[in-house]
């Protein structure tokens, strides 16, 4: 009897071990039900976004090591986005690739080249006029200093001077640094130039079999993507360099004017960097504008900087409100917040380049990501 009950126990435990999970099975069990939801699903976000940052992280730092080669591969891009439309045409009306990559490279140099010269020209020209306004102006502030509510006599602003003299001679160790560090960034910029020419050419020539070579090794519907998101990318890049070209020469010719009626000197290399500082969105005119101010302040004085002023705040909301809702706002479509925390963003990570490049790849990522994030099954591969 003893032996028949102890049979069924044995086989009761027996089918309970079989049947029953496995302890370490039972414990993960009860320790995920206790785990909230929303805990779990954070918990998984946060690894993969840390892996994306790590990620992010190495790839900037590999940016800065190559960044002889970064910084002309991307200048190039944004140039050739500038120039592919003379390009395109001139191969319309017949010219070959080669020879229609030529003229457009040609001309931009050419271009360049002139803009430098007439800077040049203009700043040996109107540089005896410029220090004669500004010791003028400097004894105007003198005298003004010298009365209320200042009252600061002769003897004092020379103190200042003479500290000011002094406090340079201290630190001649970084100016001469500063000089050092001025012939590299020299030497840089010169290779810099080269590489953005060279890019170009190649870029404007044979860009279309540049991106048929880097996406031949996907697979059909991979290939149509990526071709339908660089299709979209080029464009997007496209229409915002000729929109933000349209406003720079609005900028220019608006600025200029009011510099030449209030007789400021250095005319053309002011109305050249403001032409310039048009391709960083909200923050490169109003330093360029801080400049131009400052010049016209030390040459024509407070009645003439103040009327700039209010050409520049003038200028601001005519571009806000019309300048770029119209002509880049269609292109681009980010809201202006948006455009403010990506320029903020470029500008931390990468200075003025940052900034420069920060607004035209917010807007190429924009406008690519539908095209790779979705399944494009009814595109045929090309």
């Amino acid at each position: 009897m003893t032996g028949q009950a102890a049979g069924p126990a044995r086989a009761a435990r027996v089918t309970g071990a079989a049947g029953d999970p496995p302890r370490d099975a039972e414990v993960r069990a009860i320790s995920g039900s206790q785990v909230p939801g929303p805990l779990r699903r954070a918990a998984d976000w946060s690894w993969r976004l840390l892996l994306v940052a790590a990620v992010a992280y190495l790839g900037f730092r590999a940016a800065v090591a190559l960044r002889l080669l970064v910084v002309p591969m991307i200048a190039a891009i944004l140039l050739s986005a500038l120039l592919q439309p003379l390009t395109a045409r001139l191969r319309r009306i017949g010219l070959p690739a080669l020879a229609a990559t030529w003229v457009t490279l040609l001309a931009a140099i050419a271009v360049l080249t002139g803009l430098g010269i007439l800077i040049a020209t203009q700043v040996q020209a109107d540089y005896p006029a410029l220090v004669s306004e500004v010791k003028r102006t400097t004894r105007q502030v003198q005298t003004y200093l010298t009365g209320p509510p200042f009252h600061l006599t002769g003897i004092r602003l020379e103190q200042l001077s003479a500290k000011l003299v002094h406090y340079l001679a201290q630190h001649q160790s970084m100016v001469a640094g500063a000089a050092v560090t001025g012939g590299r960034i020299f030497i840089e910029t010169v290779t810099g130039l080269i590489l953005t020419i060279f890019i170009t050419f190649f870029l404007l020539k044979d860009g279309r079999r540049i991106w048929t070579w880097l996406t031949s090794g996907l697979g059909g519907p991979a290939r149509a993507r990526w071709n339908k998101a660089g299709e979209a990318a080029w464009h997007v890049l496209v229409s915002y360099i000729r929109g933000t070209t349209v406003v720079a020469l609005i900028h220019a010719v608006f600025i200029g004017l009011a510099l030449w009626l209030l007789g400021v000197p250095l005319l053309v290399p002011l109305v050249i960097l403001v032409f310039l500082a048009a391709y960083v969105p909200l923050v490169g005119i109003l330093v360029v504008g801080a400049l131009a101010i400052v010049v016209t302040l030390a040459t024509k004085g407070w009645i003439a900087a103040v009327i700039l002023l209010a050409v520049f705040l003038a200028e601001n909301q005519l571009e806000s409100h019309l300048l770029q809702p119209l002509v880049v706002g269609r292109a681009v479509r980010l809201h202006p917040l948006g455009i403010i925390v990506v320029l903020a963003v470029g500008g931390i990570v990468a200075g003025i380049p940052g900034a420069i490049v920060a607004v035209p790849t917010a807007a190429v990522i924009s406008y690519a990501w539908p095209h790779l994030r979705h399944d494009h099954d009814d595109v045929q591969p090309r």
